[in-house]
């Protein structure tokens, strides 16, 4: 979902030393956030704090892309202990009965100079829907910070991502609509080449 964009121009215009690559979730620097609309009062919005993943991007073949993220319901955070231990119950993720929440792309189209669509498989809890997220290309190249910690020399992309899910259509819909169905989920990563 991350990889193939190109803050010049076009794909053409990639450097001669771009080439297909894996990346992983840097874990301190990737948060995926869930937004939702409070009984029209406020906008709320909590966290996954474990979320794994790779990404496979060639920029000669960005249809190639390939994304599989992995979350544990169970580090969700708002902020609110008790809201976070009723997330974590049958009435929401059951997380004792489902440990993670997948994503696994099926498609990606470049939409614009540094943007990509990728479309692909939410599995929560045990039902799986098609999901679109929008994706930009904020750094793709050596890290900044790489000149002066090890850690991170290497090729690295940084990426911002948007989607829309129904929570209702994963089971996940206590409350709702009193506490709105629809979720918007952002998620901002650095990913480390491997």
């Amino acid at each position: 979902m991350f990889r193939s964009f190109i803050l010049a121009a076009s794909l053409a215009t990639l450097p001669a030393a771009a080439m297909a690559e894996t990346y992983s979730f840097d874990a301190g620097h990737t948060e995926v956030r869930f937004f939702w609309d409070h009984a029209g009062v406020s906008e709320q919005s909590g966290e996954w704090g474990k979320v794994e993943g790779t990404v496979d991007f060639d920029p000669e073949d960005v249809a190639a892309t390939k994304v599989t993220v992995t979350i544990d319901p169970a580090s969700v955070n708002t902020g609110v202990e008790a809201l976070d231990k009723h997330m974590k119950t049958a009435d929401m993720f059951d997380v004792e009965k489902f440990d993670t929440i997948t994503f696994e792309s099926t498609s990606a189209v470049q939409s614009g100079k540094n943007t990509l669509t990728v479309t692909g498989d939410l599995t929560i809890k045990d039902k799986t829907h098609p999901m679109t997220l929008d994706v930009t290309l904020l750094h793709m190249g050596d890290h900044p910070v790489g000149k002066f910690i090890d850690y991170y020399k290497g090729d690295w992309l940084g990426v911002k991502a948007t989607g829309r899910l129904l929570r209702s259509e994963y089971g996940v819909g206590y409350g709702a609509p009193l506490t709105s169905d629809l979720i918007r989920i952002e998620i901002a990563s650095e990913l480390k080449a491997n």
